[in-house]
């Protein structure tokens, strides 16, 4: 008799490590494949995270940690708050995490129980709906649209009916790269609190952004879950490092979890972290990097067809509509690559309702990789 399987892990793949497979094999066969699936920074760690690990792996036992974290790395990242946002969060209220992955899984775990609804902007982050529909909590996707910039609206969780417990915010946005305003998410935070509704804040790509500065929950809502990490801006992907802000009741059931799920973070990822905070400078030349990027995207894709372009207002992606090129971005992305050796995400990793007519680039690789990406577009277009 077979053995069971439980359905909490059958939920939907994460599509862009599918296609990352893909193009790695390809380029392992031989193949010149460009990058612009994955939102990863092709920067490394800055210079001194790197020095700083050295002297850890010299200096430092390297054992567990409290779970919370180091107790410098917490005050560190308070301090940034103060000194980014003007912001003033008490150390004890942030929680450092295994990536901002582990964040949301404590923060899901957290804030919700099974058969909660949970609202979130469709196009968005497909581990978001992943991780509530493997912990039994029912994700509710808001169709958005240019209209309303691919972001959520109290309108559209009007829309959405009552008996909502949570609401998930991105900004700057994976995939569109969109924000919210400071009116925009005061007004979100202000639904929030009339409904009795949970606000999680996800501000992983704050510090990569082209034009105003984004806003942080953290400084409008004492009991919003605002998630950090050190993948993007700080350019620290596999380092797996993250916090958290927290609303103080939380704090000990978080403590409890994470001593359960994760024990600590990664010891040598927080020592080297603390870092990060004085490498300012190093990661300022990263962000005009992504700009040159960005700016050549948006001036190159039109002409090779791709002209109906979400507003990248941060992070690293330009989310563009493909509606008059196919109605099938799995496949238009599958012999993109095959054909053109890019490898691109398909909006269907993102959105269910109109991913079919989307594909998402990421432009956080080299200035050199975005101009020939764009010109065997072009040529693979004609």
């Amino acid at each position: 008799m077979a053995l069971k399987i439980a359905q909490r892990g059958l939920i939907d793949p994460f599509i862009v490590m599918d296609v990352m497979r893909a193009a790695n094999e390809l380029a392992a066969a031989g193949e010149d494949v460009l990058h612009l699936e994955v939102g990863q920074p092709g920067t490394p760690a800055p210079q001194q995270v790197i020095a700083a690990a050295h002297n850890a792996l010299q200096d430092e036992l390297l054992g567990y940690t409290d779970s919370m974290g180091l107790p410098e790395l917490r005050q560190c990242i308070a301090q940034h708050y103060s000194s980014v946002y003007d912001v003033a969060v008490d150390p004890a209220r942030v929680v450092v995490t295994t990536g901002s992955s582990g964040g949301f899984l404590l923060a899901f775990l957290s804030a919700f129980e099974a058969g909660d609804r949970v609202a979130l902007a469709a196009p968005g982050y497909p581990a978001y709906r992943n991780i509530l529909t493997a912990l039994g909590v029912e994700p509710i996707l808001l169709e958005t649209t240019a209209a309303e910039r691919f972001q959520p609206t109290p309108r559209l969780l009007r829309a959405a009916g009552g008996n909502l417990d949570g609401l998930i915010v991105a900004s700057p946005s994976n995939p569109t790269g969109t924000m919210v305003g400071s009116k925009e998410l005061e007004a979100l935070v202000a639904w929030c609190r009339s409904t009795g509704v949970r606000l999680i804040s996800d501000e992983i790509y704050h510090g990569i952004t082209y034009g105003s500065p984004a806003v942080t929950a953290a400084g409008l809502d004492d009991d919003a879950i605002v998630i950090n990490s050190f993948s993007k801006y700080f350019s620290m992907t596999g380092w797996r490092l993250g916090w958290m802000v927290v609303p103080e009741p939380l704090l000990r059931p978080i403590e409890c979890l994470t001593q359960n799920l994760f024990i600590s973070p990664p010891s040598l990822s927080q020592h080297a972290g603390i870092a990060a905070f004085d490498s300012g400078d190093e990661l300022a030349g990263n962000v005009a990097r992504y700009a040159r990027n960005r700016e050549i995207l948006l001036d190159r894709l039109p002409k090779a067809g791709f002209d109906r372009l979400a507003p990248a207002d941060g992070a690293f992606y330009i989310y563009a509509d493909i509606a008059q090129m196919t109605n099938d971005s799995p496949e238009f992305c599958r012999r993109m690559l095959a054909e053109a050796y890019v490898a691109a995400t398909p909006g269907v990793d993102f959105d269910p309702f109109s991913g079919h007519k989307f594909v998402r680039f990421s432009f956080a690789g080299t200035e050199d990789d975005m101009m020939a990406a764009c010109q065997r577009l072009a040529d693979w277009r004609r």
